[in-house]
């Protein structure tokens, strides 16, 4: 299994902790790194991947603590993924050197509505030759996104990707959703499919799948052929995979 920046980082926050972090769920026994119960690990099934992309997820302060956080999905599968916790007053230097590094074109995630300055919106991603795509994503509850991004004034001048209404309302449909509200995985995976990776968009749906699954198994233990379904997708796909890339 490979060891990347989120659980870098949540160690680390774990570190200067001074009381445990005693959210809901705090009493299961859980893996260190998928955080899901030790029973249901999925450590053993992470991705192995090639990706043309980079992502950066500044992340909310007690957001790397939550077992329920999907940004770890994303580096789970996205081998160049970047992860720092937000601060208003200090932001991280190496994480303000990697914004600023010519070898990468920024892209701030974020909901048009938003953003006042609508010159800087885009729905398409167009990589100057030689760059490589840095999708930032301020990882945290909606509300805490938006202070993030309010208060971050070296994001401010950078160009902001938003998919439009059409985009969004056919994975939303495709996906049986009851709302509106994606997780920062789910919207990772269609900013791969806009990119052109359409195999590790799906492979990251088809990962967040098998978590969620997983996770909600310490909650409510589940028995029969409704276990394992996530697991089952994920193989089916990957079986797929290989086969199509052997033609």
């Amino acid at each position: 299994m490979r060891i990347h920046k989120v659980h870098q980082l949540h160690k680390e926050r774990l570190a200067r902790s001074t009381k445990p972090f005693n959210a809901r769920g705090a009493n299961v026994n859980r893996c260190e790194y998928c955080q899901v119960h030790k029973d249901y690990c999925i450590c053993e099934h992470q991705p192995d991947v090639q990706s043309n992309a980079a992502f950066l997820l500044i992340m909310f302060d007690t957001e790397v603590l939550k077992p329920s956080n999907t940004g770890k999905l994303i580096a789970d599968l996205i081998p160049e993924t970047h992860a720092y916790l937000w601060s208003r007053t200090e932001p991280n230097p190496e994480m303000l050197a990697l914004l600023q590094d010519d070898s990468y074109q920024p892209f701030v995630i974020f909901p048009e509505e938003q953003i006042e300055n609508k010159a800087l919106v885009t729905n398409d991603i167009v990589v100057a030759e030689g760059k490589t795509p840095l999708f930032i994503l301020l990882d945290g509850s909606w509300r805490e996104a938006g202070r993030m991004y309010r208060k971050s004034v070296y994001l401010h001048q950078l160009p902001v990707l938003s998919f439009n209404s059409e985009h969004l309302s056919s994975y939303i449909m495709r996906k049986a959703s009851k709302d509106h509200q994606l997780a920062t995985a789910e919207v990772a995976s269609l900013v791969l499919d806009l990119f052109g990776e359409k195999e590790n968009a799906k492979h990251l749906e088809c990962w967040f799948e098998l978590f969620r699954e997983h996770y909600l198994y310490s909650k409510r233990p589940v028995k029969g052929a409704e276990r394992g379904m996530g697991l089952k997708r994920l193989v089916d796909f990957r079986t797929e995979l290989k086969e199509s890339n052997q033609i």
